[in-house]
């Protein structure tokens, strides 16, 4: 099962990535831009993912994915439930295409190993 400590460790693991508190719970940037977010839970993580993504990913797993209502409806949002995720593989491609969409150019275009 996954847990807010492996969320930890991989975006840690990035590069450039920073943990931040931000709204009483711990946040993950990259050139101060948030790309990920555990919950005040740690049962839970957001993550940036396009508006246009999230209802095809929500609609094939629904027990795994979801947006909070009111909240991440304007936004290129999704979140997670951890112990749904497979394993830490999943954990990283999730994370890592987060961050790529945060992180400036010059930064993902010096880590090709990331693409």
């Amino acid at each position: 099962m996954t847990t807010s400590e492996d969320v930890r460790r991989v975006a840690l693991a990035l590069p450039e990535t920073a943990e931040k508190l931000s709204w009483g719970s711990p946040t993950f940037r990259v050139a101060g831009k948030i790309f990920a977010a555990l919950s005040d839970d740690d049962r839970s993580m957001a993550f940036k993912c396009p508006k246009e993504e999230r209802p095809e990913l929500i609609a094939a797993e629904p027990a795994k994915f979801f947006v909070r209502a009111g909240h991440d409806d304007r936004y290129d949002w999704l979140r997670a439930h951890l112990a749904a995720l497979r394993d830490e593989e999943e954990l990283r491609a999730i994370l890592l295409d987060s961050w790529r969409q945060a992180a400036p150019r010059r930064l993902v275009a010096a880590h090709p190993e990331l693409a």
